[in-house]
Order: structure tokens, then C-alpha cells, then sequence
């Protein structure tokens, strides 16, 4: 069932569209979600796909209130989903055919969130939910009871592993502000498609009561690092050992404390080693995640770590926040930065009905001021501030890169049940507004290169894109300033974007006297640990501009361990003699590809004197 965005009542359009030439950091309504944005994912070029919990939602399907919809990003217009059971604070990946997984959630529930169920869902607490993305509206969710888990879990974390299968991790039995009880914990691990019998993880165990949502991550060394309450660890889920490593700084990150976290940009040049940061969070002690203060005057944190736990064990300070946040989250740009959205400067995620409450919200003050991070710059100017929202996106708020290089922001309910009439002690309430946020390089010319890949293989033959003059902004060396990167965008919820990566691609190039270029591109590293099977985005960066991306399958599209060749050798980079001379330089000079089009060595010197210098070394 389709519905216009206007269908849905009370709702006023804040801001309209900027021209196109003036979009850059700023924040642009562009349609409404028609359920709370709480999961979110892009599951096509062209299709977004939203997933809240059971509520009282003006979007229907099948007679009765609707829960998850599919935002075609062409239209700003959405399709309602008919998911059976409860998805509240359900966890999500993809497997590694591009089916993704929705999985957990809580009981059947009516109006206001208690426990009976004339919303005819169904309980969601062991459910596995399925989607095969698509563009021509035939898609829906498959909720089965013949594929459920084995025990209920309600804030479960998914990470898709080497093989395309996904591990499933922790979560609790019925729920609450934090894992309050040793008997509705479940410190177990399962897999889908469920392999062997689920078994306890002592990590769980011993990080109560804040382990909801625990923080995971596929390394490259085939490890997983996991983290909660303040503890950490080095997961070998092959084997079943666990390595317990030195408390993580500062404050909690993981849910509902909710740091923004991230993986830094694998590429080349750092060897794909996977680092992880962590920004904000709440300074709090296991005993005091109680409901009994104030919770939502309580000021956050504001200091920022990251570890490479394959290659170094130790937590290392990084730029802190310009204020505490709770609910910021991170995502990975093609240019390599980080945008850091949404959350509160005071209080944590939840909601409730506690006499402190800013109406049910745990949290108050609300930070509208977005913000890049680069890890490239050096200590102290990391930070640089983007866009201002004038919407408020504290819990259950979501985010996603999009194709084109944007940003999808929606979502924001800290409350029971969205806009009933009688809860009208609502100060947050349910929003559906959906938010482009257009980086700082959207008002700049696209490159347009031919021959984007539709599939990527790990190690093998490498291929060529090609670039025109204008694709290179006529500056025939910028060449040597062009990125092959593959982004997976994540299946986002509750601050986190579960499987987010940004992979670089090893590249060489070849100028044209035509001012153009052919980039010839690597495949993935041999190592599927780098980043898992599945869908993803692969962009071309020119002078820090993406292109639009093409949408690439990693890996062969099954389910099960996949192919792996010889790292993809490359031809040597070379600068045509025209263009050599066009700029005052002799003949033309070739060099051995290293970690990407002529090292980019002489930085400092100007993209000229980079490549210049490079071509000459071989002299």
C-alpha cells in the first residue's frame, strides 16, 4: 500500500529545498517515513528500508498499524511492510547472497506499549526476519516461525563473518533501562543459519547490566573485538577463546550510555588495519544504571578512543567532543572523513514514565550541530563543524550514506507509543521527517566514470575505470588524486551501524592525452575478514569529490566461504609524455603502483609537484 507523504497528519514541512548549487552542509526535509525511522538500511541504489517497533502508527497495512516501510529515495515517497511480530529494538545484517537479516525483538504488544496485541503482532523476541531488497515494490519481509532462534532476544548485535554467515550476540530475555536481572540476561552467542548449538559468552557475563547492544566488530585478523560495560576483549569465535584485553577509558559507550563508534578508513596505505573509535558515552558505574535520579539532567561525556586491537592493544586518547553526547552517530564518508549526527547532551537512550522524565524521554537537550571528523589531519583540528538540523534525534534515530554521497537522517521516539491522544505529556515526540544532509562536497561537479564494477572478488584480475578530462576537473594530474573505495553502509540502530566499513582499493593509472585517464583498480584483498560477503557501494573520489556509486556484489553472492584468488597485480602508473610536456616536463615517466596511483609521494609540493616527483624517482 502506497501512501503520500501527506497522508500523515500533523506533521509541518520546516525548511524547503535549497537550490542545487547551495545544498552544501546543510540539512533538507525531503519526505516523511510513514513509521519511526528506529532501523533503518539502504537496501538498493534506490530503496531505503525502515523498521520501528509495534505502535500506534497513522501508516496501515493489512488492517492494522504499520511497522516498517520501503522510502524510495526517486520519489520521497514510502510502501508500507508488513512485518508480523514485534521488532522493537530488533538487531540487523546482511548475509553474504545481500539477504538481510532482522532479528529479535519483544512481546506482543497494544496501545501505549503493554502487553496484549490488537495490533495483531506477533511476539518478536526470538524472531528471524527476512528481506531480498528490490526496486519493483515485489519484495516483502519473510517473518517465519520455522527460522526463529532458539531463545529470545531483545537487543541482539549481528556482524556478518567470512563465510556470509552471521554471528548473533547477546541481547536479554523481556527488556528494561539496562540488563537488570541475571535471569532475563542471555549471554549466549548463535549463528544464522544456525550452525551447532548457542553457547555462553563469559564476556556477557560479566559486563552486567550494561551489555545490551554489545559493540562488535569483524577484524582482518578473523577475530572479533567486543566491548561493553567498560570491558573489552579479542573474540576467536573459530575456536571459542576468549582474550579479555584493558578496560576501555573514560565512561561506558555501549547502549544506553551510546557512543558514536566507527572503523576508520582500510586502505592501502595503513595495510587494512582496522581501527575503532569511540566518541562520548556517560560516566556511570555498573550499580548506578538505575531509574531512580535524574537521569536525563545528567551531563555526558565528551572524550573520544579508538584501538587497533589486531596490531596494538593499548586505548589511545583522540580529539574529544566539543561537548558530552550520548546518541551521536558516526558515518563513514567516501572521502574518507566521518559525519557525526544526532543525540543529547544530557541523559542516555530509553524512555519512561519516572517523575524526572522530559515527558517519557531519558534524555534532554537536544544537540542539533553536525560534524566531520577526519583522522587524517593532526591532533587538535580533527574536528571541523557541518550542517545544523533543526530536528531533535535522540533515541530510536537513525542514519545512513546514500549512493550519491549523502547522508538519509530520520527517526527520533523516546516514547512508548507515537502521538497517542492521550499522552499529552509528550515533549520529543515521534518523528517521520526524513533528512538529506548534503556534505561539503555536494555542491562540487560529479566525476561520471565508465566502467563501474556490479561485482567484486576477492584477489583476482584488476579492471579499469575510465575517466574523462572533465571527470578529472580538466586537471589532468588528478589522477594521481583519485580513490577506488568500497563503502557498506550498515543496517543502523540505536546509535550504532551494524557491519559499517570503508574500504580503498589498491590503484595504478594510466594518463590519456585527452587530459583523461584510466584508473586501473585492484579487487578486494584476499581476505574476506577485511570485509565480509555481501552488497555494497563502490565509489571513484576525485580530489575528494565522489562519484555516484555503482552497487557491487562482494564476494560470489552465496552463502558459504567464497572464492579467494592472488592479490590483483597492477600495471606501473604512467603520465603520458603530451601531458608531461603540456606541463613543461620531458618525456613521460612510469613507476611501480605501491599503495595507490604514484604513492602520492611530495604531498606539500602541490598535486603537480606530487605526481612530478613521483614519475621522477625512477630516473
Amino acid at each position: 500500500m502506497l501512501l503520500n507523504s501527506l497522508t500523515l497528519a500533523g506533521l509541518v514541512v520546516l525548511a524547503l529545498p535549497a537550490r542545487a548549487a547551495d545544498r552544501a552542509n546543510t540539512f533538507q526535509y525531503v519526505g516523511l517515513s510513514g513509521v519511526s525511522a528506529q532501523q533503518l538500511f539502504l537496501g538498493t541504489l534506490n530503496k531505503v528500508y525502515i523498521v520501528d517497533k509495534t505502535e500506534n502508527n497513522n501508516a496501515t497495512v493489512n488492517s492494522h498499524p504499520a511497522w516498517a516501510t520501503e522510502y524510495d529515495l526517486t520519489t520521497n515517497d514510502f510502501r508500507t511492510m508488513d512485518v508480523l511480530s514485534n521488532s522493537f529494538c530488533a538487531g540487523g545484517s546482511q548475509l553474504g547472497n545481500g539477504t538481510w537479516l532482522n532479528v529479535g525483538g519483544n512481546q506482543a504488544v497494544t496501545y501505549n506499549g503493554n502487553s496484549q496485541s490488537p495490533y495483531k503482532d506477533w511476539d518478536g523476541g526470538k524472531a528471524v526476519r527476512l528481506l531480498d531488497a528490490c526496486d519493483d515494490e515485489s519484495c516483502d519481509w519473510i517473518d517465519d516461525p520455522g527460522l526463529y532462534m532458539t531463545s529470545r532476544r531483545w537487543y541482539p548485535t549481528l556482524e556478518t563473518l567470512e563465510d556470509g554467515t552471521i554471528i548473533i550476540m547477546g541481547g536479554c530475555e523481556w527488556g528494561g533501562y539496562v540488563n537488570y536481572a541475571d535471569n532475563q540476561n542471555n549471554p549466549t552467542v548463535e549463528y544464522f543459519p544456525k550452525k551447532g548449538t548457542p553457547f555462553t559468552l563469559n564476556f556477557l557475563l560479566n559486563t552486567m547490566p550494561v551489555n545490551l547492544f554489545p559493540l562488535v566488530w569483524l577484524l582482518p585478523s578473523g577475530n572479533l573485538f567486543v566491548q561493553a560495560e567498560y570491558q573489552a576483549e579479542i573474540f576467536d569465535y573459530k575456536n571459542n577463546i576468549e582474550y579479555p584485553i584493558s578496560n576501555i577509558p573514560d565512561c561506558v559507550r555501549v547502549y544506553p550510555a551510546s557512543a558514536g563508534t566507527a572503523v576508520f578508513p582500510m586502505t592501502p596505505e595503513n595495510n587494512w588495519t582496522s581501527t575503532i573509535i569511540f566518541c562520548g558515552g556517560t560516566y556511570l558505574e555498573s550499580d548506578q544504571w538505575t531509574t531512580d535520579w535524574n537521569i536525563a539532567e545528567y551531563a555526558n561525556n565528551k572524550s573520544c578512543v579508538h584501538i587497533s586491537p589486531d596490531v596494538d592493544l593499548t586505548w589511545y586518547q583522540n580529539d574529544p567532543l566539543d561537548t558530552g553526547r550520548s546518541m551521536g552517530n558516526f558515518i563513514n564518508l567516501p572521502d574518507g572523513r566521518l559525519f557525526y549526527v544526532n543525540g543529547a547532551e544530557t541523559g542516555t537512550a530509553g524512555y519512561g514514565t519516572q517523575d524526572w522524565c522530559v515527558g517519557e524521554s531519558y534524555a534532554d537537550n537536544p544537540l542539533y550541530q553536525s560534524w566531520y571528523f577526519d583522522p587524517k589531519q593532526p591532533s587538535g583540528s580533527r574536528w571541523s563543524k557541518a550542517g545544523v538540523s533543526s530536528i531533535p534525534r535522540m533515541y530510536h534515530s537513525t542514519a545512513s550514506l546514500l549512493p550519491d554521497g549523502t547522508v538519509i537522517i530520520s527517526g527520533g521516539n523516546p516514547n512508548a507509543d507515537c502521538n497517542a491522544e492521550y499522552n499529552t505529556s509528550y515533549t520529543y515526540f515521534t518523528q517521520y521527517q526524513v533528512e538529506i544532509f548534503y556534505p561539503d562536497y555536494a555542491d562540487r561537479n560529479k566525476p561520471d566514470p565508465s566502467g563501474m564494477p556490479s561485482q567484486l572478488t576477492y584477489g583476482g584480475d584488476y579492471f579499469n575505470v575510465t575517466l574523462s578530462a572533465t571527470d578529472l576537473f580538466n586537471n589532468p594530474i588528478n589522477i594521481n588524486n583519485t580513490r577506488a573505495v568500497v563503502m557498506r553502509t550498515g543496517f543502523s540502530t540505536h546509535t550504532m551501524n551494524m557491519g559499517m566499513r570503508h574500504v580503498e582499493l589498491e590503484t595504478s593509472f594510466t594518463s590519456t592525452d585527452d587530459g583523461g585517464g584510466i584508473l586501473h583498480v585492484a579487487q578486494m584483498p584476499p581476505n574476506p575478514a577485511i570485509l565480509a560477503p555481501g552488497n555494497a557501494l563502490f565509489f571513484i573520489v576525485v580530489d575528494g569529490v565522489p562519484s555516484n556509486a555503482s552497487w557491487v556484489m562482494v564476494g560470489d553472492g552465496i552463502v558459504g566461504d567464497p572464492t579467494v584468488k592472488d592479490r590483483s597485480v597492477l600495471p606501473r602508473s604512467q603520465i603520458s609524455a603530451q601531458i608531461m610536456a603540456q606541463y613543461g616536463y620531458g618525456n613521460s615517466y612510469a613507476k611501480a603502483s605501491t599503495s595507490g596511483g604514484l604513492a602520492r609521494l611530495g604531498e606539500g609540493m602541490g598535486v603537480l609537484g606530487a605526481a612530478l616527483l613521483a614519475c621522477m624517482l625512477v630516473l
